[in-house]
């Protein structure tokens, strides 16, 4: 249990089977407070509406209150959030949600646990119903086409601000993974929106990215600090430094490896958050020297160390970052050493301080190791446990019709239903392809197909928020990949990172390339051939901008 419900005058229980149990033989409804530890607005939730006396006792004697860390059970959070943490829900014995809110004060508190009450006396456990998003298992289907590519594209523009930068009129998140689909297709929306959250989120003084923005000019930042957020951007400001060449996007980079790399990094590999105190962040610099930073939650998930092993190698690739080199090679061995078993299989966390471990198999966590171990086998020629990771996913979580389940089909609540998360199929899909295109092996690819056509019946209501989809698709029908036929590290090899766009795949040591040549293939066939860094960058430039 985490230090700030010890602090709560609430009698909290773990989740699992035995909380849903004693709710049935009591004859009580379930409370569920879905924390997360960087969150501040939880940490004031603790301290006030939890911390009262009378809620508290209220809320022990008629309720069964669960505490969920949402970072440790993600397949906890996608069922029960309601639009973001703290999620305050209460459900029925057998885990159906009678209702729900976010933050609470302690008035807003009572008038839902009166309400639930009523409720619960008047329809008892009939009164829950299970979310939306678990109701009907099968995504809508439908055919890949150019069609995906040229809606994104409309909803970049659509949905463009073009005063302030980013995607949307109210809250703004960085979104990296639009801002790198918009670098090739509309790339002074990405550029100016690298510029707001450059100038905007990142903290000068500690360093790192915060989460987002409360309002459209950039200007009420929401102060958490997530490594694979910040990994992520790390990437895309990567990214933009290779195709505009502003030392900005490298050296706010590089300044994010050094934050990630110093107050994120455990010793092994790197640790999940450093929590948003406003009245930290808040003063001034020499204000900040004689204040206790904000506390870092050093538990070590897979899925985030994998997205920094991505963000950091990407980086490494266009600049020779030793230090981002080194600190991915550490934080990766480190997962496929104590994280990923010999059948592939991906465990969520690691607890150091306790040595408690997370669920073993969950899509997320499978889909970033993965994308971190191409990344790897990109860049460093060395995939580790690449295929194995891949194979995992294939033969566990993908369903009949193409999509891939979040994690075993099992558990207390509702997590005995299974659920088949859009952006996670995104993340697995796109991975799939650059495994594919590694190893030609086809089994991947039509993977990757399936999990993608699984939801392409919904792609005209798609937003930018997962551009990564529509990428993902024109990856799928437009596959190009560099095959360099020398070690990783040559000069040719080093120059294929470097020119290639980043939707093209660069496979070192291949033997689809004669030895001390790099061949361009597009959609399998050999397109054109190099012996020289001068000649591939001619034919990059010409068969691609």
């Amino acid at each position: 249990m985490d230090d700030s419900a010890d602090a709560t005058k609430v009698e909290w229980r773990e989740w699992g089977d035995e909380a849903f149990a004693t709710a049935e033989r009591a004859g009580k409804p379930v409370l569920l407070s879905l924390w997360a530890p960087w969150s501040e607005d939880c940490r004031e939730m603790d301290e006030t509406t939890y911390s009262e006396p009378r809620i508290a006792a209220n809320v022990n004697d008629g309720f069964v209150p669960v505490r969920v860390n949402v970072d440790r059970r993600p397949r906890v959070r996608d069922r029960y959030n309601m639009g973001g943490f703290p999620s305050t829900v209460f459900a029925t014995p057998d885990g159906e949600v009678i209702t729900g809110a976010t933050f609470l004060g302690v008035d807003g508190f009572r008038e839902i646990l009166d309400a639930v009450r009523r409720t619960w006396d008047g329809k008892g456990a009939d009164a829950g119903s299970i979310p939306r998003q678990l109701g009907d298992a099968d995504p809508p289907a439908g055919e890949l086409s150019a069609r995906v590519e040229e809606h994104m594209v409309e909803q970049l523009l659509a949905a463009y601000d073009e005063e302030f930068g980013g995607w949307g009129t109210d809250v703004k998140f960085p979104l990296p993974r639009t801002i790198e689909f918009a670098l090739v297709r509309a790339r002074d929306q990405a550029t100016r929106t690298l510029e707001a959250v450059r100038t905007r989120l990142f903290d000068t003084y500690d360093g790192g990215f915060y989460r987002f923005s409360h309002n459209r000019n950039w200007g009420s930042p929401q102060r958490e600090k997530l490594v694979d957020e910040n990994a992520a951007l790390v990437r895309a400001f990567a990214h933009g430094y290779r195709y505009t060449g502003e030392d900005a996007y490298r050296e706010t980079a590089e300044d994010t490896v050094e934050y990630l790399t110093t107050d994120l990094w455990t010793g092994d590999a790197f640790a999940a958050s450093q929590g948003g105190n406003d009245a930290y962040y808040r003063q001034e610099a020499t204000e900040r020297e004689d204040s206790a930073a904000p506390p870092v939650d050093g538990t070590v998930f897979a899925g985030h160390n994998g997205v920094a092993v991505d963000g950091l190698l990407t980086l490494a690739a266009y600049t020779d970052d030793e230090r981002a080199r080194r600190y991915a090679e550490r934080a990766r061995d480190h997962v496929l050493a104590e994280l990923v078993g010999e059948d592939g299989s991906v465990v969520h966390f690691g607890d150091p301080e306790t040595g408690e471990v997370g669920e073993a198999g969950l899509l997320p966590s499978q889909a970033r190791v993965l994308s971190g171990l191409t990344t790897s086998a990109s860049v460093l020629g060395e995939p580790g446990s690449m295929t194995a990771v891949a194979d995992y996913a294939l033969d566990h979580l993908q369903g009949e019709a193409g999509a891939f389940r979040d994690g075993p089909s099992e558990g207390a609540g509702l997590l005995d239903r299974p659920l088949y998360p859009l952006d996670t199929n995104v993340d697995v899909a796109d991975a799939l392809v650059e495994t594919w295109l590694l190893t030609d092996d086809d089994r991947y690819r039509e993977a990757a197909e399936a999990a993608l056509s699984a939801f392409a019946g919904a792609t005209d209501r798609m937003g930018v928020e997962v551009a990564t989809y529509a990428s993902a698709v024109a990856r799928l029908r437009d596959p190009r990949l560099v095959a360099v036929g020398t070690d990783a590290g040559s000069d040719l090899h080093r120059a294929a990172l470097r020119l290639a766009d980043h939707e093209t795949v660069v496979a070192p040591a291949d033997d689809r390339a004669d030895d001390g040549e790099a061949v361009v293939l597009a959609d399998g066939d050999a397109d054109e051939r190099a012996s020289t860094p001068d000649e591939l960058e001619s034919v990059l430039t010409e068969s691609r901008p």
